[in-house]
Parts: C-alpha cells; sequence; structure tokens
C-alpha cells in the first residue's frame, strides 16, 4: 500500500486558498486587461543562502505536485470569495474551472542548490501560473529549510543514526511536513505518527519522565516497561539519579536492554560515564542516546563520544535558526502577445537593496572536475553548451497539467545523500563560509 495516498488525517479539502489576495486582484485586472493568457515563465531561486550556510537542500517537491493537483475553487471556496467581495463575478466563474494545465520542471527533490539556482519553473498562461506563487513558496521554503538544517546535523552525526523528535515544538501540521523534510535531508526515524502514517516514515518512540514520575519507584517503571516493550527497550535513565538508574536499568532488563536514553545534562561528560557504567555491568551491546536540545554544533561536539543516535526537535524544526529558506516566485520571461507561438522575451525586476533578478527562462548544470567533484553551479539562458548537455539539473515535473515528476520518498532521501558526497569536502563544515560552489550566469544569443 502506498501510504502517501492515504492522505492526512486532516480535512484540508483545497489547496486553492493556501495564496495571497492580491494573486486574484492581479488575475482580474489581467482578464479585464487582455493578457492573462499570455505565455509566461515564472522560476523560484535564492538570492541568497542563510549567512554562513554552504549549500542548500531542495525539499517539499513532493508537496508541491500535490498541492498542484488539489488546487481547485469549489462552490464553497468561490462562495466566500463572493461574499468577501475579493474579485468580481467574472473572475469567479474563470476560478470556478481553474485546472493548471501548464508545465513545471525543476531541481529533482533531495538535490542541492545555490543562489541565483533555478529550482523550479513554472510555465503555462499568467493567470494559472501567477496563482501558484504563495503555495509554491510557502511549501518549498519551509521544507527545504527543514532539509538543509537535517543535512547538516546527518554530516555531523556521520554513521549515527538520527531520530527527529520536533512535533511538539511547532505547528501540528508543519510538524508532518518537517518530518518528510528530515528525512529527505538524512534522518533515520520520526517519533510523530501522522508523518509514519502519511509518508511510511519509520517510527520510534518508548516513554518520558511522566511514565516513571507515574510510579513508586524507577524501578517499577523500568520493569513496567520491559514487561510490556520486551529487553531491546529504550529506558530514559536521568529522572532521578543517573548512575543508580543506569544500574536499575541493567539489573531489570538484564544485559540484553536494548539502550538508555540520556536527556539532560553534560552529555559529553554524562555519555562516557554511562558508557563505562554499562560495559562494567555486562551490558556491552546497551546503546546510548542522547537527546536535549542539540542542533549540527552539540552533534558535533559529540563526535568522540560513545553515543550511538541522537534525537532533535526543536532546533531541526526551525531550520537551527535559518526556519526560511528565503525563496522568491519571480516572471522572468512572458510572450511578446497573447497569439500562438509567440516569442519569450525576458523581464526582470530592477531594484537596489539587493533584490534584482536575472530575466529569461534559464537551464542550470553542475560542472565537475576531473576527479567527479562539483566544481560550479552555472545558469544560463539559450542553448546549453554542449559540454554541460549531459550535467543539467532541471527535470520534468508535471507535463500539459499532468504529474510526471512523483517518486518515492526513499528515493529522494538517497539521492541527497549521493549528491551531498559529491561535493567539496568543505561543504561539511560547520564553520561560517560562502557557498561551496560559485554560481556562473552564462548568457544565451536569445536570452529566452
Amino acid at each position: 500500500m502506498n501510504t502517501a495516498d492515504l492522505g492526512l488525517p486532516v480535512d484540508v479539502p483545497s489547496t486553492a486558498l493556501f495564496t495571497d489576495q492580491y494573486e486574484l486582484t492581479m488575475l482580474q485586472a489581467a482578464l479585464k486587461a487582455g493578457t492573462a493568457g499570455r505565455r509566461s515563465v515564472f522560476e523560484v531561486f535564492t538570492r541568497r543562502l542563510p549567512e554562513g550556510r554552504r549549500y542548500g537542500v531542495v525539499a517539499g517537491t513532493g508537496r508541491v505536485l500535490d498541492a498542484v493537483e488539489n488546487f481547485r475553487f469549489d462552490s464553497g471556496l468561490l462562495g466566500f470569495l463572493r461574499e468577501r467581495g475579493i474579485v468580481d463575478e467574472g473572475t469567479l466563474e474563470w476560478l470556478g474551472s481553474y485546472r493548471f494545465t501548464g508545465d513545471v520542471s525543476g531541481y529533482p527533490e533531495g538535490e542541492v542548490y545555490f543562489p541565483g539556482s533555478p529550482i523550479m519553473r513554472v510555465e503555462g498562461t499568467f493567470a494559472e501560473c501567477v496563482l501558484l506563487e504563495t503555495v509554491i513558496l510557502s511549501i518549498l521554503n519551509h521544507d527545504s529549510a527543514i532539509a538543509a538544517a537535517a543535512s547538516r546535523m546527518a554530516s555531523a552525526a556521520g554513521d549515527r543514526p538520527l531520530i527527529e523528535m520536533g512535533a511538539r515544538r511547532t505547528h501540528e501540521l508543519a510538524a508532518v511536513a518537517a518530518s518528510r523534510a528530515a528525512y529527505v535531508g538524512g534522518f533515520a526515524t520520526t517519533s510523530d505518527l501522522a508523518a509514519g502514517f502519511r509518508y511510511g516514515i519509520p517510527t520510534v518512540g518508548t516513554s518520558a519522565h511522566a511514565f516513571t514520575l507515574l510510579h513508586d519507584t524507577e524501578r517499577d517503571a523500568f520493569q513496567a516497561q520491559v514487561d510490556t516493550l520486551g529487553r531491546g527497550t529504550t529506558l530514559l535513565v536521568d529522572t532521578y539519579d543517573v548512575t543508580e538508574a543506569v544500574r536499575t536499568a541493567v539489573e531489570v532488563a538484564g544485559p540484553e536492554l536494548g539502550a538508555v536514553r540520556i536527556d539532560s545534562g553534560d552529555l559529553l561528560l554524562v555519555a562516557h560515564r554511562v558508557r563505562q557504567q554499562l560495559d562494567e555491568l555486562g551490558a556491552t551491546h546497551t546503546k546510548i542516546v542522547v537527546t536535549s536540545d542539540l542542533d549540527e554544533y552539540a552533534i558535533a561536539s559529540l563526535a568522540a563520544a560513545p553515543v550511538d543516535a541522537y534525537g532533535v526537535g526543536t532546533q531541526l524544526v526551525t531550520g537551527s535558526g535559518h526556519p526560511t529558506a528565503s525563496m522568491v516566485y519571480k516572471l522572468v520571461a512572458r510572450a511578446e502577445s497573447d497569439a500562438p507561438g509567440a516569442p519569450l522575451v525576458p523581464v526582470a525586476k530592477k531594484s537596489t537593496g539587493g533584490k534584482t533578478s536575472v530575466g529569461g527562462r534559464k537551464w542550470a548544470a553542475r560542472r565537475l572536475d576531473p576527479h567527479g567533484v562539483a566544481e560550479a553551479e552555472v545558469v544560463g539562458t539559450g542553448d546549453v553548451p554542449p559540454e554541460l548537455a549531459d550535467r543539467q539539473l532541471l527535470v520534468d515535473l508535471v507535463k500539459g497539467g499532468e504529474v510526471v515528476g512523483r517518486e518515492p520518498l526513499d528515493a529522494v532521501r538517497d539521492r541527497h545523500t549521493a549528491v551531498r558526497a559529491r561535493l567539496p569536502l568543505s561543504a561539511a563544515q560547520l564553520s561560517r563560509g560562502e557557498p561551496v560552489l560559485p554560481t556562473e550566469y552564462v548568457q544565451g544569443p536569445s536570452g529566452s
């Protein structure tokens, strides 16, 4: 069974109002002006990475495809727009039959990106493309921010697995999206059952401090958990005294105890002491899981500690200090007229303050050095240079309104692992620095 087909256990009948009002007022004005049907090209990109970050991670593409498919104005939504007087009757009639019939291409989910990368390209009439701006950006900005944080944490963790456990630190629906994005970035499991239900992500979880506090003694709590979940369970050992708890845990479960979890204190020091104690008690195979406000820096600081897995919550679901990827959705080309086959002309905003953009329908390719390591992100308009023809990054996601780019989440996760491995070694550094690849622009003869 494909769990993605089951849908969230929350009623979200349409994504059509996940938009800003000015998308609809622009639509109304364009319909009146006779320009709504002009062929247009919009691109999603970011002008800069979060300060100090070396690369970004594309995440949320699969959710974007779901959102585009489900972008429909039913009678209830049209009634709301009519009641508020947001648009006129002619526009409401147009919206009632809205179906996206254009094309979407973009970097495959799990890829990395850099400033100026055309992460997603949406092509069709101005009217049908402009409506998708907000929902596309809200998904990509959130999910890519989480995936980038997850990727940095996964690099810091090395071969040690990461558990996503941030559901209680964010909006209930954002928590599900965050679990998905974290899985793309390299996390192994989630504590959030809705994410497991919706996306098939492996779920884990045993007990909290409340379970220990419920019982008359810590031994009683451990015994109850082991009796129910077996000796391979993970016992939480920092409710009272860690040393005493570890001793009791091994007495109750025996050397077959699966793991202990430490959720407070000096994790580096405590982990070393707990490992020594477990080994002295004969529980040499019992693993140590650490939690407690971890981020990529804390994980890196524990690299030499005898830790077997990390659980991460708050810092992950807030993007480890950067909760958005700062992506924008800009019109970069439009047809000269409404005539079929009218040529595209590049368009771009001219602005001070760093908000300029580059016009023209773009392609992107990644140039490799002789060792197969990425050395530059090449973005251009017009013809693709022959030497980069087999290194192009954009793939088809939607053709003629039909989704063609949906893929299993595990394939996305594997792609990111492989792509990250082909970046220069400095990509894994947590110290502040410039993007690990420069972005080079190539202007084609037509600029379109």
